[in-house]
């Protein structure tokens, strides 16, 4: 089954020309399902890159999903179209107004790593989005800093910045190959890292509500599961593109920013080589099983969500 987006939203062109199946809201209607509904809470400057990032992951399941773009109420994008914003994208308070509910909803990160949690300018909104999930998402998939922000919240688990960027390609472990979550998962695999800060694995592990799922000897804990709050964090990006790494790095020696070269990331360490990339299977893997948790544990009625 296809994932349903607006016609005209420019994911829709890219993941067609893929291969990935993508529907209109004409076609979805003509179908006799309930279709998942997926929200995206997109807090990343290249808005549209993200959501086609996502799009593709969570659009390659058999399943029918909506998905749903929301925003910050009270926070203007720099990086992309304001008609883009106003054609696709909802503030977080009409979607809370509406009391309408989520099967899933995905935080991405923002390039506020630098900043204590409280002295982002959204942080006061943020809070109240990560405790409606609670009321009204079957289970929310925080990234990045957004999965940071939400163990803060919920555990008081502090992000620590790093003397180096992680960036590059790091070898992760499956430290939990049972869960539902890495089903069909490798013992060993690639994910792309970009990041200033970290969570610390002991850390991680004096929060017992807290489970960690993969995590590398070079770059820590990655992919953690937390069971009370209906909620997973990832901390690194399964859902980059093959070039997202070499964009950033291009940007920043354009600038004049001090960057290392992303490690494990160029073939033979030579930015004028390709990419090759070495994590797509494994991102499907990750999204189609979270999608899969959520079709088999998300009330048929969306407002039973929240109340068991």
């Amino acid at each position: 089954m296809p994932i349903k987006i607006p016609t005209s939203l420019p994911a829709f062109d890219v993941l067609t020309r893929e291969g990935v199946m993508v529907m209109g809201e004409e076609a979805a209607a003509r179908q006799d399902i309930r279709p998942l509904r997926i929200g995206l809470l997109n807090l990343m400057p290249k808005k549209i890159q993200t959501e086609t990032q996502f799009a593709r992951l969570i659009g390659a399941t058999p399943l029918q999903i909506e998905l749903s773009l929301i925003r910050v109420t009270g926070h203007k994008t720099k990086n992309t179209a304001a008609a883009h914003m106003e054609t696709f994208y909802r503030p977080f308070c009409e979607v809370a107004e509406t009391g309408e509910k989520f099967d899933g909803l995905i935080i991405t990160g923002a390039p506020v790593e630098h900043l204590p949690f409280r002295e982002v300018t959204y942080w006061e909104e943020l809070t109240r989005i990560f405790e409606w999930t609670q009321t009204h998402v079957q289970s929310t998939f925080g990234v990045c800093w957004g999965g940071m922000a939400m163990i803060y919240h919920f555990h008081g688990v502090e992000k620590h910045l790093l003397k180096d960027k992680a960036f590059g390609c790091f070898r992760h472990r499956n430290l939990a190959p049972a869960s539902p979550y890495l089903r069909g998962f490798s013992d060993d695999f690639i994910i792309p890292v970009s990041r200033w800060t970290e969570m610390r694995q002991p850390e991680i592990d004096a929060t017992p509500a807290l489970r960690t799922l993969l995590g590398s000897d070079e770059v820590g804990p990655c992919l953690i599961e937390d069971p009370a709050h209906r909620a997973l964090y990832i901390f690194n990006h399964f859902e980059y593109d093959s070039d997202t790494l070499k964009q950033e790095y291009d940007r920043d020696i354009e600038a004049g920013t001090p960057i290392d070269m992303p490690v494990n990331y160029f073939p033979g360490n030579d930015p004028a080589r390709t990419p090759l990339n070495r994590w797509r299977s494994h991102a499907h893997l990750l999204y189609g099983n979270w999608i899969n948790r959520i079709y088999q544990s998300t009330p048929y009625d969306l407002s039973e969500i929240g109340q068991g």
